[in-house]
């Protein structure tokens, strides 16, 4: 499945989510989908963001997502990742869906009583924070890309409006515009 079609799946099952274990079921997948979209970028992304990706794809949260309960009938989401059609496209939605499930496991660590499921909030917490740091360096070298082959491409133009010897600069501009 396209990455942006499984980032939307999983920024619905979490907006769904009730209660403390679907929360912590849909942090988790959100994670490995991260894990998974880094993964196929440091193999197959633009050269400049494949270290980034690369990092990403190597965050372990501390709490596998196959590891729980309620993620084990359907497993990962993330398994069913076949193509990255759009890479800013994608990175923007992971970002959102990390951001997403940052907020929420904030949620359920505020509103927990039980020792052991907020430090795995906190750990999935660093995990989405983590990957979400990622995402954003990977976004910024993408802009930065763009902004170099802008001006490249600006260059370029100037140079075929000037011609061959350059534009004609000083009084002899003044006398050809006569």
């Amino acid at each position: 499945m396209e990455a942006e079609r499984l980032i939307e799946t999983g920024r619905r099952a979490l907006a769904d989510s009730r209660g403390a274990l679907d929360v912590m079921a849909e942090a988790w997948q959100a994670q490995a989908l991260a894990r998974a979209v880094g993964s196929r970028l440091a193999l197959f992304g633009p050269k400049e963001l494949r270290a980034e990706a690369r990092s990403m794809g190597d965050i372990d949260s501390g709490c596998p997502a196959l590891d729980h309960p309620k993620v084990l009938p359907g497993g990962a989401r993330a398994v069913q990742l076949s193509e990255i059609a759009d890479v800013r496209a994608t990175l923007a939605g992971l970002a959102l869906l990390l951001g997403e499930a940052g907020i929420a496991l904030v949620g359920v660590a505020c509103d927990t009583g039980e020792d052991g499921l907020y430090w795995q909030c906190i750990e999935a917490m660093d995990a989405a924070d983590e990957s979400l740091d990622h995402v954003h360096g990977m976004l910024r070298r993408l802009a930065e890309r763009e902004r170099d082959h802008d001006r490249e491409r600006d260059r370029r133009r100037g140079q075929e409006r000037d011609g061959p010897f350059g534009g004609i600069r000083g009084p002899a501009a003044s006398a050809a515009g006569s």
